[in-house]
């Protein structure tokens, strides 16, 4: 029994960008293909999206799907063939991939380095608009600690006025009370014993 040797292989799917945005649709037709040609597929991710040269099938944007799979050179002949008779792809270009490494292969692509950075990017001002957020939240707070330190310090202030007020009533009110009562005291006639002036007049 002859054995079938599976080599690595480097397909290239260009797809209509318009059905693209149908992404799983997309990948599962791809994998359809390549299934009924029994391979091994290794890795299948979305390459990149370009504008296209010139148009192909009327598509003017084409999207890229990279696909690494594993299989018997006899099957390349009918994967295009499939890609040709489908709707939603447009071509497929093979290449032998034995050369490429494991790292190789598992390579950020073009469109996934966007993406990463675009997420990177949202990423870095959600923590600043958090920031701004929290800093303006801390300023406000400290504006409303200092407002309420600073009442506190008036009323203080506004009682122990109160106080001294009060206290300086209740001195001057204590100071009066002994001059009135000089007052009334000199403001006393006294007048001379009737007894002893009957006497006198006795004497006499």
């Amino acid at each position: 029994m002859e054995t079938i040797v599976k080599k690595l292989y480097e397909a290239m799917f260009l797809v209509d960008s318009t059905k693209a945005v149908e992404f799983d649709a997309i990948i599962k037709a791809i994998e359809s293909i390549l299934e009924k040609a029994k391979v091994e597929i290794v890795s299948i991710k979305k390459w990149d999206e370009r504008k296209l040269a010139y148009k192909v099938k009327g598509a003017a944007r084409g999207t890229y799907i990279l696909v690494y799979f594993k299989a018997d050179g006899s099957t390349i002949a009918q994967i295009e063939r499939d890609v040709q008779l489908s709707e939603n792809i447009l071509r497929v270009l093979i290449l032998t991939a034995e050369h490429m490494t494991q790292e190789n292969v598992e390579k950020e692509t073009p469109i996934a380095a966007v993406e990463r950075q675009q997420q990177a990017a949202a990423k870095a001002a959600e923590e600043k608009a958090a920031l701004r957020a929290e800093k303006a939240a801390q300023a406000e707070q400290a504006a409303k600690e200092a407002q309420e330190a600073a009442q506190e310090i008036k009323a203080e202030k506004e009682n122990n006025e109160n106080d001294d007020t009060d206290s300086n009533k209740k001195e001057e009110a204590e100071s009066d009370e002994p001059k009135n009562s000089d007052q009334k005291d000199s403001d006393v006639v006294e007048e001379p014993p009737v007894e002893e002036e009957n006497k006198e007049e006795e004497k006499e």
